[in-house]
């Protein structure tokens, strides 16, 4: 598997409003999208990091706190590989993403590396 670096972060949470507006005003962080419970902010790699709020449809698997994502340059080759260690997959594939869950609980993802 080539990994090339971290390519995306989520986080669900009860405080997604306060976890945003940090990210915002203290962090600087630039939303390029926005609607109720959810927020996408556009880092200058072209990488996204998403909040959402607990009650945002779609997301209940993240469960276990931030999710974050590793970029591969071949992401239907990393997700067989996945596959052939025999890791759960978490959900339906999304055309540049596979989540994941690692040994220790915790849900990742792999997704496609910008190029």
């Amino acid at each position: 598997m080539d990994i090339v670096g971290l390519g995306w972060l989520g986080t669900r949470t009860r405080n997604a409003d306060a976890l945003a507006a940090f990210y915002q005003d203290v962090l600087g962080l630039r939303p390029t999208h926005t609607e109720p419970g959810f927020w996408v902010f556009t880092l200058p790699s072209g990488y996204n990091v998403e909040v959402f709020d607990e009650s945002y449809a779609g997301k209940e698997h993240f469960d276990t706190g931030p999710v974050g994502g590793f970029a591969v340059r071949d992401l239907a080759g990393a997700v067989a590989e996945l596959r052939a260690a025999g890791v759960e997959l978490v959900g339906e594939a999304g055309p540049t993403w596979q989540h994941f869950r690692g040994p220790d609980g915790n849900v990742y993802e792999l997704v496609e590396a910008k190029p």
